[in-house]
Parts: structure tokens; sequence; C-alpha cells
């Protein structure tokens, strides 16, 4: 297995973590809305995905800089 993921796969990483993102938002949302308080794990859910979303994000935008 490469240790880097080639540009399609991150590409296909970041998408994929930005719809769990939006989904971890929605579920916080019902959640909260409902007066459970296990929104809080689907609020650190959708900020750590959203970390992985920018992180993927950028390390597609740098490897294409480096190599054209």
């Amino acid at each position: 297995m490469p240790p880097v993921p080639p540009p399609a796969r991150s590409r296909r990483l970041a998408v994929f973590t930005l719809v769990v993102c939006l989904l971890a938002v929605a579920a916080a949302v019902i959640s909260f809305a409902r007066g459970s308080f296990l929104g809080v794990v689907w609020v650190l859910l959708a900020g750590l995905t959203s970390n992985m979303t920018w992180y993927y994000i950028k390390r597609d935008k740098a490897r294409k800089s480096v190599t054209g």
C-alpha cells in the first residue's frame, strides 16, 4: 500500500468527510431539538470531519501545485 494516496483518492476522501460532516451537523440539530445532550457527540464528530475535509483539500491542492 502506498503511504500517500493518489490525488483522486484524496479528493474522494474530502467529499466523503464533507458529507459526514453535514450529516453530523444535521444529527446534532435534531438531537438538541429533541432535548438530548447526545448532540454534543455529533458536534465533536462534525468538528473532526470538518478538519479532515480541510486537510484533504489542502493536501490535494499542494500536490497539484508541485506536480503542475
